[in-house]
């Protein structure tokens, strides 16, 4: 008697097989982490300049100003609106670039170290439980993820292209 051998699924799923079957959970939560974090960005640039509440003036600002001189307590006050400036850019070019995927590797990373210096800054200024409050280093966590994603795929695609070229 001939004996059939039936693969049992065991409920796990690996590699690209699992993908082709159907969906691809990894990507879809990376492309989550990023769509957030990029909207998070751009959603703290709005409030900055009154988008949110719909009186777009520099009032906002000055009250971001004043925010930022709290945050950055201790830092001489001459250089707060410099870095406030330089971090309204930073985040509009982080969120933009995090929600179009673009040059992930470096957007993540550079928007996880963004993160931990703001939350750095939290915590020295306000004390340890405001920048957890306000989820800052889990923020920058997800950012670091995204990069480490990023440059698995990275090397992924090196060997792909390596193994592609000692075939030839």
């Amino acid at each position: 008697m001939e004996q059939i051998s039936k693969k049992v699924p065991t409920g796990r799923s690996h590699g690209a097989a699992a993908n082709r079957r159907g969906v691809n959970w990894e990507r879809w939560g990376v492309r989550y982490a990023r769509v957030v974090l990029g909207t998070a960005f751009l959603s703290a640039v709005a409030s900055r300049f009154g988008l949110w509440d719909k009186t777009v003036d520099m009032k906002h600002f000055a009250n971001f100003l004043q925010y930022a001189a709290q945050v950055l307590s201790f830092v001489p006050t001459a250089f707060v609106p410099l870095l406030a400036w330089t971090a309204t850019a930073i985040e509009t070019t982080l969120g933009t670039l995090l929600i179009l995927g673009l040059w992930p590797r470096w957007v993540s990373l550079a928007s996880a170290v963004l993160l931990a210096m703001f939350g750095t800054a939290m915590a020295i200024s306000f004390g340890v439980q405001s920048p957890m409050d306000y989820s800052v280093f889990s923020a920058s966590s997800a950012a670091v993820l995204l990069a480490l994603h990023s440059w698995r795929q990275d090397t992924k695609q090196s060997s792909i292209q390596g193994m592609r070229g000692k075939s030839s």
